[in-house]
C-alpha cells in the first residue's frame, strides 16, 4: 500500500469511461464542501505542459531539469526523466506538499495497490476491474452490473452521491483494502 499524510483515493477505469469528465464535475463539489483536493493523473504518453518557443520550454530542452516556472498566479515544476518507465504513484505522492491537503484524488494508476473507485460503463465493452483488484472499494456505474458486487455501488451520473462517498472516505482509515 502507498504511504500518505492524507487520504488517497483513485478513480480507475478503462479508457473512454469518463474518468476526467467525472473528476471535472466532482472537484468543484468537493471544494464547495471545504476539502483541499490534490490531484495526480497518469498520462500514458509523452506530453508537454510547456509550449515550444516559450523561454521555460527552451531552457528545459537545453538541459535544465528540473525547470521551475513561477508567476504571481501559479508555478510549475517540470523534470525530464533520464530513463523511460511508468510513473510510480508513491514517487508522485512524495512530490506533493500533503500537509496542505485534505485528500489526494488519483486518475489512473489502476494497477497499483491503493483504495479506488472503479468507474464502469457497460457500453465501453470492457470487463469489471474489482474481481481482480481487492483495492476497489466502490463501483460507480451507469447501468446495472452483470454480476453481484460485494461493495458500494454508486450511480456514475450522480456526482453529489459520489461526493458524499468521497467525503465519508476522508473520515475513515485509508490503509486497508477490502478482503
Amino acid at each position: 500500500m502507498i504511504r500518505a499524510l492524507c487520504p488517497v483515493l483513485g478513480f480507475a477505469a478503462w479508457s473512454g469511461t469518463g474518468k476526467t469528465t467525472l473528476l471535472v464535475q466532482l472537484l468543484p463539489k468537493l471544494r464547495g464542501r471545504g476539502l483541499r483536493v490534490g490531484m495526480i493523473k497518469h498520462a500514458h504518453h509523452s506530453f508537454e505542459v510547456d509550449q515550444p518557443g516559450k523561454d521555460s520550454y527552451e531552457l528545459r530542452k537545453a538541459g535544465a531539469s528540473p525547470m521551475l516556472v513561477a508567476s504571481s498566479r501559479r508555478w510549475a515544476l517540470m523534470a525530464d526523466l533520464e530513463q523511460e518507465r511508468d510513473p510510480v504513484l508513491q514517487e508522485m505522492l512524495d512530490r506533493l506538499d500533503q500537509s496542505q491537503l485534505d485528500v489526494i484524488l488519483v486518475e489512473g494508476f489502476k494497477h497499483e495497490a491503493f483504495p479506488k473507485i472503479e468507474l464502469h460503463r457497460p457500453a465501453v465493452g470492457k470487463g469489471l476491474l474489482f474481481p481482480e483488484d481487492a483495492n476497489v472499494i466502490a463501483i460507480a456505474t451507469d447501468a446495472p452490473l452483470a454480476q453481484t458486487a460485494p461493495l458500494s455501488v454508486l450511480d456514475l451520473n450522480d456526482v453529489e452521491a459520489i461526493a458524499d462517498f468521497v467525503v465519508a472516505f476522508c473520515g475513515q482509515p485509508h490503509d486497508r483494502p477490502r478482503s
